[in-house]
């Protein structure tokens, strides 16, 4: 009878280990780099920093599901590019970043506080975002709001999704703490999250319903050094979508709330 009341204490514990939930909440800190037709080459260029939260419910000491919002702005200008295409062009543009997301994780090790456990463990993610944005640019000592001038002929959402993906490590320390430092792909669903796309406007369609809107609307359209763009030459690159990297550090704290059943 010892036996038997023994084996069933430890299913008992077994059972009460298994439905364990294991909540983690973190801050995040790092920066943000823009992918687009302005930035065609430089994919870990970071020009601005973000800031984050995250929730995340860990299932196991593999399989995690994160939902976490970030704060952070990207931007480009022509006039610093090494390329005197680039330079001539002189386009330039910089837009906040609000962006929510949810990710499930994968650890390739068994990561965890407990006994046997990694302390340390690469990862990757990914899952679904929705962004924010609102490009702008400075022209001629005034802010301009690129959005509401159609500088291609073109009217473009400021809202759109993204599936994000990505890597990182993971470090324990302390049994409830945890450094993760991550780098993570948005490719967009959109094009002008630079205000920038295909070809250079008409006249015609950058016709407002007075001269001074009118000029404005040419002006931000061409700003190449002598304003001499041909309409219908190209204005961006050939991808159809932009997009931007996140390269960040979170330290976390884990919550464990044990149920028992007897």
């Amino acid at each position: 009878m010892n036996k038997i009341y023994k084996v069933f204490i430890l299913f008992i514990l077994s059972i009460s280990f298994a439905q364990a939930q294991t909540w983690e909440i973190g801050v995040t800190g790092g920066g943000m780099g823009y992918i687009g037709d302005l930035n065609q080459n430089n994919y870990l260029k970071i020009t601005e920093p973000a800031l984050g939260f995250q929730i995340k419910r860990n299932f196991d000491s593999y399989w995690s599901l994160k939902l976490a919002a970030l704060k952070g702005k990207v931007s480009y200008n022509d006039s610093k590019s090494k390329y005197a295409q680039e330079v001539n062009r002189n386009l330039s543009f910089y837009s906040p970043i609000s962006e929510g997301n949810l990710t499930v994780e994968f650890n390739f090790l068994d990561y965890g506080f407990e006994f046997m456990q990694k302390r340390i463990t690469p990862f990757v993610f990914t899952g679904v975002a929705l962004t924010l944005f609102n490009p702008k640019t400075d022209y001629n000592g005034s802010t301009y709001e690129l959005k509401y001038y159609d500088t291609e002929g073109f009217d473009y959402k400021t809202t759109t999704y993204s599936i994000p993906f990505g890597a990182g490590v993971k470090y324990n320390f302390g049994k409830y703490f945890n450094i993760i430092g991550e780098i993570g792909y948005r490719n967009l669903n959109t094009d002008y999250l630079d205000d920038v796309s295909g070809l250079y406007a008409t006249a015609a369609e950058l016709q407002e319903s007075t001269p001074q809107k009118t000029i404005i609307r040419q002006s931000l359209s061409d700003r190449s050094v002598n304003q001499n763009a041909v309409p219908g030459s190209q204005r961006g690159d050939f991808r159809k979508k932009d997009g931007y990297v996140f390269v960040g550090i979170t330290l976390s704290y884990t919550f464990v709330s044990q149920n028992c059943y007897f």
